[in-house]
């Protein structure tokens, strides 16, 4: 575990700062670095931000047609021959399609295939078919993967490098368009298997990762103003996983919360509970996510208030926990409107920033 509370730039009041399209802009200036990076795109080109690569190295893009499958086989051979493609899609799509050539063609070879999964969990408003709450759990249960899971401008940047550094197949999980900047990228380095400390608090202990770790930061922001002091521990790499630093939070805070945009099964919440139970440590424990149910087809500021991810629910379920499961009133002071459903990478206005 990495304390990164000198490196966090967002207090989880207001609205942090933004960044539009952090990815594909890193794609593209790695590429300049790296002639063996390749970029496969399956008929999502400009929705993956792999339009940024194909207009700065157009003989190193591969436009693979709707064909997921064809475009992870593809990869695999790409990774034989020495290269190092970047297959791009929706996260929905490139694993519940794909999962058998993952598997068996990237993931049992070990081939240096990088998987960009974009829009995961219900960042995307497109109902069951687009939303992805069960890929991590896919992921996991793969071996020779690695996973990174991104919601944040910094660490989606440096993640681009870091997979190019990695030997082997790696899983790329983040929302496309606007990020916002949690991190100051002078003090954060991304790193495989390594946890990073956002808050210090000895009440309540909160494990995320992914587009979950802003509202950890405002959840807590909430939680401290009641009196409740929060630690905030933010794991982007869900495999290989830093146990450690979970079980270092797990020991010094009175409840232990996971936050996750997917399914509470199979998700960084399991992975958290697979090491806890393990351990001698007992600590009251709660996952919040997607209890066993589909997304549905709606804003995304709709979304977040039907599942409770918003930053005062999460906050009244670790107060309400911690209190022995007593109902609990405090003031929260949260807008359901402050994070809103604007440029959130759905639309197509985005685009062309």
């Amino acid at each position: 575990m990495i304390d990164a509370t000198s490196a966090v730039i967002y207090s989880g009041k207001d609205k942090a700062e933004t960044k539009m399209k952090a990815y594909g802009h890193k794609l593209a200036e790695v590429g300049k670095i790296n002639n063996n990076i390749l970029c496969l795109s399956a008929d999502l080109t400009s929705q993956t931000e792999a339009d940024i690569f194909r207009s700065a190295h157009p003989e190193r893009f591969l436009s693979m047609g709707m064909a997921e499958q064809n475009m992870i086989g593809v990869s695999a051979g790409l990774a034989r021959a020495g290269e190092i493609p970047f297959a791009h899609s929706f996260a929905c799509f490139i694993t519940r399609r794909c999962f058998d050539q993952i598997a068996m063609s990237v993931a049992y070879p070990r081939l240096n295939v990088k998987l960009v999964a974009m829009m995961p969990g219900i960042s995307s408003p497109g109902g069951a078919s687009h939303q992805a709450i069960d890929d991590l759990a896919m992921m996991r249960a793969t071996p020779n993967m690695n996973i990174i899971d991104l919601g944040e401008a910094t660490e989606v940047e440096q993640a681009v490098s870091l997979a190019v550094e990695t030997d082997g197949p790696v899983y790329l999980r983040l929302r496309r368009g606007l990020l916002p900047v949690l991190f100051d990228k002078t003090k954060f380095r991304l790193e495989l298997k390594q946890s990073y400390l956002l808050r210090r608090g000895n009440d309540v202990g909160i494990i995320t990762s992914g587009l979950m770790t802003e509202r950890a930061l405002q959840a807590a922001a909430i939680l401290e103003e009641n009196g409740i002091s929060t630690s905030v521990l933010h794991i982007p790499s869900i495999k290989p996983l830093d146990d450690e630093g979970i079980l270092h939070l797990a020991s010094e805070c009175k409840l232990l919360l996971t936050l996750d945009n997917h399914s509470i099964i199979g998700g960084l919440g399991s992975a958290v509970a697979e090491v806890v139970s393990e351990s001698r440590i007992k600590v009251p424990f709660h996952r919040i996510g997607l209890r066993d149910v589909y997304g549905k087809a709606a804003s995304n500021a709709y979304l977040y208030r039907y599942f409770e991810f918003d930053p005062d629910q999460i906050a009244s379920v670790a107060a309400q926990r911690l209190e022995g499961d007593r109902v609990v009133e405090f003031k929260t002071g949260w807008d359901v409107n402050q994070a809103g459903d604007k440029e959130t990478g759905w639309g197509e206005d985005w685009k062309d920033k």
